[in-house]
């Protein structure tokens, strides 16, 4: 690879920029590691001004790519390295997140020693880059992980016997035939395993669980305890082949193109421009090649979609062909309807509280109607957690919980915070209340789960309106005391 992306002469050229894009492009088909961090080398050493933005644009393909090869994935290192620098150590974790640190003897420091600047500056570039290269790893794996539950035959969990990654997920042992047992780690050696999902678990089964991961503030990996499970319903059984579920919502286009990427789905880009498509699908194939799961949607308004149905596709003979929704694997079904419910929880205009006063009248309809209504799966995930975190904290006293809002009673008024859209209606005429988080929403608590952003967000604002006496934001004094 060197020799194809640096010339021999200082020259800012390369030999041969059309083999190296021509690797890159294969690479997407068959990507691994090793070719990862080959371009990733080729891209650091070019002379050439081009190429760099190039095969970044080429990596936002291949490395979610690399998720769908779990033989791949699985061999992956865990990046855990305690290394000497100088009178130093640095120290690289993996648990709960990829960190790089310093240290001098057992006392942990707040950044790079300035010896070490000075005297090891290749050393801690080095370092700096295998901690990047150690979290895209991680980010890899805990994709091939969650692809995994549908996967068959079941992917080589073995492999990561050892793996710091594996002492915070829930595992299944085969300990008798078709008698499956729940463990934290991979700790039963010589029987088949498996990764816990709670579709295959009692409902007692899963509380604790939950309780165990919440109790212990353990940080998983991806969301496995409070992972939602979504059944087929009467109304798509009765449709048969399609599910509505999670139609009709008016979502940010640009947001939900980058989920879709984000989540291993496949879609062309649509347009109001002469030639483009106004309508599309999103697909994400799964169960190692043999389903596919299709999300219709289509142009709303410049910069917003519309979702529209579901299908399922089974690989018959090299050929896609639609399946019966009951026809469709328990655990296919539930992983592909999460994706879907995901999308619209992050893209959803009825979440962004500006909505109900600006917009196309059709749009702010649409926002009013969704915005306090029932909850979706997610949404019920997340009222569990919220009914355990809110008995340990200081406000425990002023909040209930409903079928569908965390009520919340201030000294000026009661607030009734929405559970899917964390919006917020006052008592005793549901007054709607706008108010608008900041970035990184901060309660100081352990949180089981933080997908998106929805959980630290609800609980922000409950704190914000149990000392409603306290807020000292205009706007919101203004619309609390009208």
């Amino acid at each position: 690879m060197r020799g194809i992306a640096v010339a021999p002469t200082p020259a800012r050229t390369l030999p041969s920029q059309a083999l190296l894009f021509e690797i890159a492009r294969a690479a997407e088909d068959y990507p691994t590691p090793e070719v990862i961090t080959a371009l990733r080398t080729a891209r650091r050493i070019t002379r050439h001004a081009g190429v760099p933005r190039e095969l970044d644009r080429k990596f936002k393909r291949i490395e979610p790519a690399l998720a769908d090869r779990l033989e791949v994935a699985f061999r992956l290192p865990d990046g855990r390295v305690r290394q000497a620098v100088g009178d130093h150590t640095a120290v690289i974790t993996t648990d709960g997140g990829v960190e790089l640190s310093w240290w001098h003897g057992d006392r942990k420091l707040r950044s790079v020693p300035a010896a070490v600047r000075r005297d090891h500056p290749e050393e801690v570039k080095r370092l700096r880059e295998l901690a990047k290269r150690t979290a895209q790893q991680q980010t890899t794996l805990v994709r091939a992980l969650e692809a995994g539950y549908t996967a068959d035959p079941p992917p080589p969990y073995r492999q990561l016997e050892g793996h710091a990654i594996t002492d915070r997920l829930i595992w299944e042992f085969e300990v008798a035939p078709g008698v499956w047992r729940a463990e934290l780690g991979l700790s039963v050696p010589d029987v088949p395993v498996r990764l816990w999902h709670p579709a295959r678990a009692s409902v007692d089964e899963v509380r604790a669980w939950r309780e165990t991961v919440e109790g212990g503030e353990l940080r998983q990996p991806y969301k496995q305890a409070f992972r939602e499970v979504y059944l087929l319903t009467p109304a798509e059984e009765t449709t048969g082949t399609y599910s509505n579920r999670f139609a009709g919502h008016v979502v940010d286009y640009r947001k939900l193109r980058a989920l879709f990427k984000d989540r291993g789905w496949k879609s062309h880009y649509l347009g109001f421009w002469d030639g483009a498509h106004n309508d599309g699908e999103a697909r994400r194939v799964l169960a190692s090649g043999r389903w596919r799961a299709t999300l219709s949607h289509g142009l709303y308004e410049e910069g917003y979609a519309l979702t529209d149905q579901v299908h399922f596709h089974r690989l018959d003979g090299g050929v896609w062909r639609q399946a019966p929704l009951r026809e469709v694997p328990a655990l296919v079904f539930s992983e592909a309807m999460r994706d879907v419910d995901l999308f619209v929880a992050l893209t959803s205009i009825m979440t962004d509280p500006r909505w109900a006063d600006q917009g196309p009248d059709r749009m702010r309809d649409y926002w009013r109607t969704g915005a306090f209504a029932a909850l979706t799966s997610s949404a019920e995930v997340r009222r569990d957690a919220l009914s355990r975190l809110i008995a340990r904290t200081s406000i425990a006293g002023r909040c209930t919980m409903t079928d569908r809002f965390l009520v919340v009673r201030g000294d000026l008024r009661t607030y009734r915070i929405h559970l899917g859209s964390a919006n917020i209606l006052m008592e005793p005429n549901d007054a709607y209340l706008c108010v608008v988080a900041g970035r990184s929403p901060r309660t100081g608590l352990f949180l089981p789960f933080e997908e998106d952003g929805r959980l630290a967000l609800i609980l922000s604002k409950a704190f914000l309106l149990a000392d409603d006496t306290a807020i000292t934001d205009p706007s919101i004094v203004r619309q609390i005391k009208e």
